[in-house]
């Protein structure tokens, strides 16, 4: 090509075609979308012309090197270390490169973050996302995306049972006698503490128990320290806290101050985390399967990705109790 000819845009290719030149983009940043017909035409043209598109769209070529976007609130929690983890080694296998990024539990930083990295990644995959479900439903629209612990209308999903999970912990503890439970509430903008909290309450209502909302608190153990003054003051006899970080720091403050647990409180986590069953006493929680959510959060955007499933997917996998010695009669 002569250096000074003007090179082909994707306007050329429009034309061309005789399409939209939304199509057109849509072609080669988002395939799924477009029809495998419209998608040759397009191709074909640009490949005529000598049009070269930009790189987001070159990623999607077949063979080469693609790139994905993991959003975490909290990258020091242990709880998506595995997540992580699965979902990379999926990532590697299906020829994409994982990038990750921590929102701080910000849902500014978490929008700051998607608008500087995801315009440049073929798909994205938000756990536990702190954004309003119009700001997710939106970057939906450009990207393919996947949720996990949450759902969004329009958007699929992969989320933990929960309800399931808290409920044998509310009838654990009714068996060991408790009847005045409390709930350490996670932050007030996370979907699955309400999710938690609303299963706790109905199932301890139906069994006529007293259940108390505490909080909220930030998912950590330093909040756990503080949560412990708000149980003493509340004198509830067995606690079920967001996560196992609000749990174990909880743990930590109510053993500083002369408590023996589960004798003076039965206390329960949620996540099953890396250490859970290291604290003393080991802590009982609800667990579910943390590595799988990751693996197939990567099988379904790539799904996604390649125009394979573009139906909006809603998927619950079991979590069960895990009973260690943090609980006991009341």
């Amino acid at each position: 090509m002569n250096l000074n000819q003007q090179r082909p845009t994707i306007h050329d290719v429009a034309r061309r075609c005789d399409l939209a030149t939304s199509t057109v983009s849509r072609s080669f940043s988002n395939p799924g979308r477009v029809n495998p017909t419209t998608r040759e035409r397009v191709r074909a043209a640009a490949e005529e012309l000598g049009y070269e598109p930009r790189p987001l769209a070159r990623a999607e070529a077949p063979g080469r090197t693609r790139t994905l976007m993991l959003v975490v609130p909290d990258i020091s929690n242990p709880y998506y270390t595995t997540m992580i983890k699965a979902a990379q080694q999926r990532a590697i296998e299906r020829n994409y490169t994982l990038t990750l990024t921590d929102s701080d539990e910000s849902p500014r930083v978490e929008a700051n973050n998607l608008r500087q990295v995801l315009a440049s990644t073929s798909g994205g995959i938000l756990a536990t996302s702190r954004l309003s479900d119009e700001i997710v439903q939106r970057l939906g629209r450009h990207r393919p995306l996947v949720m996990l612990n949450r759902e969004v209308a329009g958007i699929p999903s992969l989320v933990w049972d929960t309800t399931s999970g808290m409920r044998q912990a509310v009838r654990h503890l009714a068996a060991l006698g408790h009847r005045r439970i409390a709930y350490l509430s996670g932050p007030r903008n996370s979907w699955m503490n309400g999710y938690r909290w609303r299963a706790m309450h109905e199932e301890a209502m139906l069994l006529g128990m007293h259940p108390v909302l505490l909080g909220p608190f930030a998912p950590t153990l330093r909040s756990g320290h503080e949560a412990a003054d708000a149980i003493t003051a509340e004198k509830a006899t067995a606690v079920i806290a967001y996560n196992d970080l609000l749990a174990i720091g909880t743990l930590q403050r109510l053993q500083d101050r002369g408590a023996r647990l589960p004798r003076d409180l039965s206390l329960i986590g949620c996540d099953d985390i890396f250490g859970a069953e290291l604290t003393v006493p080991a802590l009982t929680t609800i667990t579910g399967p943390t590595a799988r959510l990751g693996t197939c959060a990567v099988d379904l955007v790539h799904s996604r990705i390649t125009g394979r499933n573009t139906a909006p997917t809603a998927v619950n996998f079991e979590a069960h109790l895990v009973i260690r010695g943090s609980t006991g009669p009341a």
